[in-house]
């Protein structure tokens, strides 16, 4: 009943941002806004199905929103990304699906034509607590800040076109913090055992692309890349988000959400008992109420 509650008060602070952020940003010509904000929900339910089954509900909450500026030679760019996601089945009862919270701001100054220099700040972690299912459901794998990453650094950008960008940071630094006690003895995302901060400093190259490709279908993409100079500079860290949208009518899309990531400092345990990094994969897909600003 918690895990509902929480749900229900995240997807309802999403809908309210959504509208909080359509009246409060000043309409003038230097600024853009766009957003959109969402739910998804699946449910099911049988008695006496001679084919089988059993009941169960899913429920997804997303908001994106970015705010954009640009004035003579100088821009600034900011996109936030929310969203969480539960499912409730009788067998297996109430499990996380989604958890996401992401800020990014950059600030460019134009030298040349399509070229800026750069300076960004990029900020990630999650609502609440998640579990690896596969081994037991009790013992939580990461939570609120456990981890979160806060990377910073100066750069150039290329912006070739509106909805195409490139920055390149050859002085990234990257803080992974696990605030959580428990997650930070067992040395979780890098960490040391007992520390809560794992620095990094290094280059990372950021790839962003957002336009309609068809009529009401809105693809964005973002890859990040993060190579730490100290520790294995060859093993380069990957992050990629594919978000597709598909505008069915005022009131109603379908949303397609894709996500990969490649981590050197993420360890999962095989069934043998070892540690070993792998390539993660996360996909969403799901039709519900959608209202864009």
């Amino acid at each position: 009943m918690k895990k509902m509650k929480k749900f229900i008060l995240i997807a309802f602070a999403m809908l309210l941002a959504g509208v909080a952020a359509a009246q409060e940003i000043p309409d003038t010509t230097y600024w853009k806004e766009k957003g959109v904000a969402g739910i998804n929900l699946a449910q099911t339910s049988l008695s006496y199905w001679a084919a089988g089954g059993e009941r169960s509900f899913a429920a997804d909450a997303m908001f994106n929103f970015n705010l954009d500026y640009k004035r003579d030679r100088n821009f600034w760019q900011n996109r936030l990304e929310l969203a969480y996601g539960i499912n409730n089945s009788e067998t297996k009862g109430r499990r996380k699906t989604s958890d996401k919270i992401y800020l990014n701001s950059i600030y460019g100054y134009r030298i040349v034509k399509h070229w800026y220099l750069a300076a960004f700040v990029n900020f990630q972690t999650q609502f609440s607590k998640g579990s690896d299912y596969t081994i037991k459901e009790k013992n939580y794998i990461s939570k609120f800040m456990a981890p979160g990453y806060l990377s910073a650094g100066p750069g150039i950008a290329w912006i070739p076109q509106i909805w195409f960008s490139v920055t390149l940071s050859p002085v990234t630094w990257r803080g992974t913090f696990v605030l959580d006690e428990n997650l930070s003895a067992g040395g979780a995302y890098g960490v040391k055992p007992g520390k809560r901060l794992l620095s990094e400093c290094g280059a990372g190259l950021r790839i962003e692309f957002q336009r309609d490709i068809m009529t009401n279908m809105n693809l964005y993409s973002r890859m990040e890349f993060f190579s730490d100079y100290s520790h294995k500079p060859q093993n380069v860290d990957m992050y990629w988000d594919i978000q597709l949208n598909m505008k069915i009518n005022r009131l109603f899309a379908a949303n397609l959400s894709i996500n990969l990531a490649y981590d050197d400092d993420v360890k999962f345990i095989m069934e043998d008992g070892r540690e070993k990094t792998h390539l993660q994969f996360k996909e969403t897909l799901g039709v519900g109420l959608q209202y864009n600003f």
